[in-house]
Formats: structure tokens, sequence, C-alpha cells
């Protein structure tokens, strides 16, 4: 199947060469809006499916950024939508087989460090999987990655110390902190929340790390960006919805727009 949908967009996008990936997480889809050389939707790629998410639009935008060919993936495959872990990780690796060296990946994600705002974006610089499932079980694509890959540095630490700074640079304050992974769907209790915070996140999501660790496997450099959308639960009285979630992400959008696209300019 991996073949099969790199040899369909192959025939889509022509000379059309790829170096930067981004996966555009709910309510951040707008950089893909601002700028589309090429889309394609999800139902027409050979394993790719219609995505069911609000804030999700479901297909691939080809663009070129301050000079840098990009591929974006507006909206992506969550596990809790029911797809194998296998499905969710697809698109990174079509990324890789299309050429991509450096996969900049964003989500909307539950603040845990009582210093995070509502709107606030974060630097991943680690994770912790709570998934119960790793993408790179099954047989190993030795063509790709190592059988063991490690995971000492997911996220390319030199980008994170220059993503830090071009947001100085900008004037946009970024937080930095671990990233939490659950399958959702359903948002973490007080009491998930408060063991997330023991084990060390500063953030929650339900995303992210299969394709962090994916890309990581593949030898792919990973830049990963949290658009805090809310307090987490026993974080904030208030209760959680994804329409807040939506709401903060565009509050936060310009920002966003503007951070990644000096990100690309930069790398």
């Amino acid at each position: 199947m991996l073949t099969k949908a790199v040899e369909f967009i192959k025939s889509r996008i022509g000379d059309f060469k790829p170096e930067i990936g981004i996966i555009l997480g709910s309510g951040l889809g707008e950089l893909a809006d601002e700028y589309c050389d090429i889309a394609i939707s999800y139902s027409e790629i050979p394993g790719f499916e219609a995505s069911t998410v609000s804030g999700h639009k479901g297909r691939l935008v080809f663009a070129e950024i301050n000079d840098k060919k990009v591929i974006m993936m507006q909206g992506r495959f969550h596990f809790y939508e029911g797809h194998s872990i296998q499905k969710v990780v697809l698109p990174v690796k079509v990324m890789k087989r299309l050429g991509v060296k450096t996969l900049i990946v964003t989500n909307a994600a539950g603040g845990v460090n009582a210093e995070f705002k509502p709107a606030d974006l974060m630097i991943i610089t680690d994770h912790i999987n709570h998934m119960g499932v790793n993408p790179l079980i099954g047989i190993n694509d030795d063509t790709m990655g190592e059988r063991f890959p490690d995971m000492s540095e997911v996220y390319t630490p030199r980008y994170v110390n220059s993503v830090a700074a071009i947001g100085e640079k900008l004037g946009i304050k970024l937080q930095k902190g671990v990233y939490m992974a659950f399958t959702g769907p359903s948002y973490e209790t007080p009491a998930e929340v408060k063991m997330a915070r023991v084990l060390g996140a500063d953030a929650v999501g339900m995303s992210t790390v299969p394709e962090a660790i994916t890309a990581s496997w593949a030898g792919m450099d990973v830049i990963g960006i949290s658009c805090i959308c809310n307090s987490a639960a026993g974080v904030s009285t208030v209760g959680l919805s994804h329409a807040d979630v939506i709401n903060a992400a565009n509050t936060a959008k310009d920002k966003f727009i503007k951070l990644v696209k000096e990100i690309i300019k930069e790398i």
C-alpha cells in the first residue's frame, strides 16, 4: 500500500520534490489554505481515508513556502478514529519516500503545566507514549529504519534550540516541555492528568507520538509544536470540549503560522 500511495502521489505532483513535511493539527490548517499549489484529497490516495474530525480538511497540500518545497497534511489520522496504528503513520512513511528530510508535527494539546495558558505554543522536547501501542511493531522495513531505533533524541535538539531562537526573534513567547500521548477520544480524567504531571509531562494529547516515532526511526529530523488549547482536567475547573480546542487554536493561529513560516525559511 505504501508503494501504491507514493506512485499515485508522484503521478499527481510531477517533478515537485518536497523536502519539509508538516502535519497540521486541529484548528491549525489555515497555513495550507494560504499556500496551496497542489491539493489531493485523502480519499483519492490508496491506503488513505477521509478525515472524520472537525477542523481537519483531510487533504495533502503541496506548496513552495519561502523557497522551500513543502508537503502539508491538512488534518491527520487518529488512532481513536479506529484506524490501525500502521494507518496512522502511513503518511509519514509516504513523506519519507517522497524525499522529506524534516518533519514538523503540530497538535492541539491540554496544558498540564500550571504555568501554561490557552493559546500558548510549546516546543516539544520529548514525549511519553501512553497509547499502549508502538507504530514499529511488526515486520521491520530495513530500507527505511533499523529494528531497534534509538529514541534518545526524537525531537532534533538543534532544531529545538533554533525554534526557541526564532520565537524570541519574532517576539513570540514559546514554552518548552514534554508531550504525553493518550489514545482518546475521551479527555483525560483529573487523576490521569495528575499521573501525567508526576511522570514529567507538561502537555497531553491524542496524537503526534506515533508520527514522531516513525519519523525518527526513518532518519528524519523532527520538530514538534503543541498549541496549548485548554488547561487539562484538574488544572482547570471548567469542563472540556472540542469546540473550545478549536477556538483556542484559532486564537493562536496567526502567531503559529508566522512561526512555522519562519522555521521553514531558516531550516
